[in-house]
């Protein structure tokens, strides 16, 4: 149906997540009507992305410098720490300018169903980020579903041992249960944040 060129394009646009085959056509046309020089930047924004963007050595996020910008800024609160599973779940927190701390980004849920153990998880690098900088408080502001709970409560039973008396706090019920941290609304993902509980 499409010359192999055009076909080619619209499958490795249909790898990415949230794209089907229209949409992934109508990207492809798109991008083929666009000027050769837009379409290079495009190309050229992806490969930089890729070749220089890696994983903070301290907290996961993305970042093209290591430290990455939030481990090394003087204006976060080093005593409090943010515990999210993905840097999408990072990048909703940051989104509502009310967390002044640091983060870990664990890259993922504890899913035995999907094969994710705690050792497919960042839990040794948390308890031992956790054991080398001494934080005060630590909020899981993790998915309020199952895997959400269970991995709290596992990376909770792995630090209680070694820092006995850090806080560890939730975000409050204010999320619905089963939806997912990076599709909260600002308001609600604050209030949540204010909120947080005692685990």
């Amino acid at each position: 149906m499409y010359t192999r060129p055009l076909a080619r394009l619209i499958e490795e646009l249909q790898r990415l997540p949230g794209i089907g085959s229209k949409t992934a056509q109508r990207l492809a046309l798109h991008l083929l009507n666009r000027p050769a020089g837009e379409v290079e930047a495009l190309a050229q924004a992806l490969l930089e992305a890729k070749q220089t963007v890696k994983h903070c050595s301290l907290c996961f996020n993305w970042s093209a410098e290591d430290p990455c910008e939030i481990c090394r800024s003087p204006q976060r609160d080093r005593l409090l720490w943010c515990v999210v599973a993905d840097v999408r779940d990072l990048i909703a927190v940051e989104r509502t300018r009310e967390f002044k701390g640091l983060y870990h980004v664990l890259g993922g849920l504890i899913s035995p169903i999907n094969g994710i153990g705690a050792e497919q998880l960042r839990i040794r690098e948390l308890v031992a980020r956790v054991a080398r900088e001494k934080p005060q408080e630590l909020i899981f502001a993790l998915s309020p579903s199952v895997e959400g709970e269970v991995t709290m409560h596992v990376v909770k039973d792995y630090l209680r041992p070694i820092a006995p008396n850090l806080r560890m706090t939730r975000l409050a019920f204010g999320l619905p249960m089963g939806s997912e941290l990076e599709y909260a609304d600002e308001v609600t993902l604050a209030r949540a944040l204010e909120a947080r509980q005692e685990l």
